[in-house]
């Protein structure tokens, strides 16, 4: 009888390389959420619904390894979970302060890239109950699928007879999905878009009539790829510098999301328009208590965007695309600024930035690593904040037969950018979330508690709003101006 030969690694995407490339240690590329839970969450009880339900995606047993032709997964033949679910116990009063304080040091701390890069670490006695802390490299899937994996795993009951927003992954393999992927053709193009960069080296960043000719050439993507090239390099601020190893996270007290839904139908603007203005409107505030001027000042997020149905998350990997948003901190109206922001997203739906900024991506992955880092380098100085929205389940859920009170995480930040901000809602609220560079913004609880007052003055110009609702011509105009 012939032994079986060892199964061949699985290359990896040249989307999802990228991200692992993308690890420093001054920003990690791990994904770090928190779930917290009013009640008492066993070890045992953790570590038998993950090996039930997180663990039936066989990526999670794979780790990544990285040789001169690529970057492949490989089966961890010592897999012990026991590796990837720890207790750990709070230091002083076991509260937010002190469960903020071990996140910060968390997204600070690499992951063992010998084992599967994941951990969930089990916070006993936090505020009388319990809290899980979640981290995830990013080249095993992006925001959206780890939401995705997250509800896989949770019931709508707490003895577990009624299964959560989302099934499980179907039991056949990927390859034999035989439905026709309308995204890789889309993809194929923008990386081949993408690969002109990686073939050029950092070229046509310096040669800006080069860039302008590119553009000419008459496809919609090479237009949007000669945009992101003669981007000019963003605003300085305090958020902007070379960040350090050492991270600060906080996250706000939540808001009603049908009060986000009433104001954004009396100002004619979607949910997202107001929570990105409420942002913008706390990034001035902050500013300008620490003494910088914000007259006429914009500042671009990265906001990523979801380029797959959700029904296809259990294929993990990274498939979103970027987008440079202006951020109108200058703008002192609260309702002006809420329209400048709308204007900017309708500015941006439609356009083939996304899929370009994922081709280029995929070109750094395929590409030489010292290329992608001076095209990274070039990326990030065209942005101060990588910013999601990420909409979570409008149902209480439970893991483990333990009720989730509430849930947050917190984005990685690429290259020098020191700021991440997220927005998640989860049974009718949504949290604000803030990451920081220490060096940079050492205090981001200052930032995050300016969120909700922000969105109070949206609140206020609603009520003072003459009804039914005639949006004026400039919303400079308004008789109402509400100063900050």
């Amino acid at each position: 009888m012939h032994p079986t030969p060892p199964k061949e690694p699985e290359r990896m995407s040249s989307v999802d390389t990228a991200w692992l490339r993308m690890d420093r240690p001054t920003n990690l590329m791990m994904i770090c959420g928190v779930l917290i839970f009013g009640e008492r969450l066993t070890l045992a009880r953790l570590k038998a619904t993950l090996s039930d339900r997180f663990l039936r995606f066989k990526r999670f047993h794979q780790h990544p390894v990285q040789t001169p032709t690529g970057a492949y997964w490989t089966d961890d033949r010592e897999f012990n979970i026991a590796a990837h679910v720890r207790r750990i116990k709070l230091r002083g009063a076991a509260g937010k302060s002190e469960l903020e304080t071990l996140v910060s040091h968390l997204m600070a701390t690499p992951l063992d890239p010998s084992k599967p890069m994941w951990q969930f670490h089990l916070v006993d006695g936090y505020e009388g109950g319990s809290a899980v802390i979640v981290r995830i490299h990013h080249c095993y899937a992006d925001g959206i699928a780890l939401i995705q994996v997250m509800l896989s795993m949770t019931d709508a009951d707490r003895e577990g007879h009624v299964p959560g927003p989302v099934p499980p992954p179907p039991k056949r393999s990927e390859s034999s999905d035989g439905e026709v992927d309308v995204f890789a053709g889309a993809l194929k193009m923008a990386t081949k878009m993408g690969s002109v960069l990686i073939e050029k080296g950092a070229g046509l960043w310096h040669e800006p009539a080069k860039a302008v000719a590119f553009a000419k050439q008459g496809s919609a993507f090479t237009e949007e790829l000669a945009k992101l090239i003669l981007m000019g390099e963003d605003s300085p601020t305090r958020f902007k510098g070379r960040p350090g190893v050492a991270k600060r996270v906080a996250w706000a007290d939540p808001i009603a999301i049908a009060e986000v839904k009433v104001v954004g139908r009396a100002l004619d603007c979607s949910i997202n328009d107001v929570l990105l203005s409420s942002v913008a409107g706390a990034l001035r505030s902050y500013l300008l208590q620490e003494g910088e001027s914000v007259e006429g000042l914009s500042i671009r997020a990265l906001v990523p965007v979801n380029l797959r149905p959700a029904e296809k998350a259990w294929k993990l990997g990274n498939r979103f695309g970027l987008v440079f948003l202006d951020l109108p901190i200058g703008i002192e109206n609260p309702v002006e600024r809420l329209y400048a922001v709308r204007e900017n997203m309708r500015a941006l739906k439609g356009s083939y930035q996304p899929v370009v900024a994922l081709g280029v991506l995929a070109a750094m992955g395929a590409g030489p690593k010292i290329l992608q880092e001076q095209l990274l380098a070039m990326l990030a100085r065209n942005a101060t904040a990588v910013m999601t929205n990420v909409p979570g389940p409008q149902q209480p859920l439970y893991l483990g037969g333990a009720l989730i009170g509430g849930m947050m995480f917190w984005v990685p930040q690429s290259g020098d950018i020191g700021l991440g901000i997220s927005i998640l809602s989860y049974n009718g609220q949504v949290r604000f979330g803030v990451v920081a560079d220490r060096g940079l913004c050492p205090d981001p609880d200052r930032v995050i508690v300016r969120f909700a007052p922000e969105f109070e003055k949206l609140v206020l110009a609603t009520l003072l709003s003459p009804w039914p609702w005639e949006q004026p011509p400039g919303a400079a105009q308004m008789a109402y101006a509400i100063s900050l």
